[in-house]
């Protein structure tokens, strides 16, 4: 018999500072959830005041991971040590693989508000050292699902109802969806054994899981037991982020933007980096 998820723990975000000073809402990479395998770091980015975010992140390294960056609103030039260049605008996808090592930068342009997400996916030990990647998907590409439950679900990677994401190939066998419920309804969706996974509410309000918990935006939510997640609505709408991917059940060295399995093989990135040698080619 299928059961609907409990909530494992319910996580307000963390208020923080990053690149050259860009203030972030952080749910994942903190002392409350410092990771949720194979998921290292969720940044939720939301302000109308161009200075919390124009400094933006100048050129840094990257090794052992995957970013993913999704825009809301506003926009974000990028460039990297691949050659790739361009902005990514509302409703876009930046899925970038580190893999053994590549120098980026993402500064968010001025605009009425910037709203977006950053989530880090960790590389399984055989394709940390991978040719790094890159996937730029526009809004168009990201197939959209309307369900007979009034649900609308933007298929980023994963598949919904035999819809597959804009984004595949990726390690974590990952699940992506923006799933926006409607007032008065209630939303299922089923979430592979074995998998670990999180919904980020960040509009509106809903009751989740099986002890009906209301959360209101901004809530992270981790799932533990159960079959499928269960979210019903009343008078508002809830939208909100549902993430799960395969635990890699492997060791985690991390310092910064290097994620390796050893304090070795961080000692040698750093030495690569310092040398010159730090960019997979």
């Amino acid at each position: 018999m299928q059961h609907p998820k409990k909530i494992a723990s319910v996580i307000r975000p963390q208020l923080v500072s990053e690149g050259a000073g860009v203030k972030l809402q952080r749910s994942i990479a903190t002392r409350t959830l410092n990771y949720l395998d194979p998921f290292l770091l969720l940044d939720h980015f939301d302000s109308n005041r161009p200075e919390d975010y124009l400094a933006g992140f100048p050129m840094h390294p990257h090794r052992g991971i995957e970013t993913v960056t999704y825009v809301l609103d506003g926009s974000v030039h990028h460039q990297d040590s691949l050659g790739n260049a361009g902005t990514i605008g509302k409703g876009d996808i930046q899925w970038m693989t580190a893999g053994g090592g590549i120098l980026h930068e993402e500064m968010p342009q001025r605009s009425d508000r910037m709203n977006g997400f950053q989530l880090w996916v960790n590389l399984p030990a055989k394709q940390k050292m991978m040719h790094p990647r890159y996937q730029d998907v526009p809004s168009k590409a990201i197939p959209q699902v309307q369900r007979n439950d009034g649900s609308l679900i933007r298929v980023v990677a994963g598949n919904v109802d035999g819809t597959p994401g804009a984004v595949t190939d990726i390690a974590a066998d990952p699940l992506y969806l923006d799933v926006t419920v409607p007032p008065q309804s209630k939303f299922t969706y089923p979430i592979p054994a074995g998998h670990n996974s999180f919904s980020y509410i960040f509009e509106g309000s809903g009751s989740f899981g099986e002890e009906g918990s209301n959360v209101t935006a901004p809530t992270l939510i981790v799932w533990g037991d159960g079959d499928f997640i269960e979210v019903t609505t009343k008078d508002s709408l809830v939208r909100f982020l549902l993430v799960s991917g395969k635990p890699l059940n492997e060791p985690v060295a991390r310092y910064g933007p290097f994620v390796m399995n050893t304090k070795e093989e961080i000692e040698q990135a750093l030495d690569d980096l310092r040398r010159g040698t730090f960019v997979s080619s």
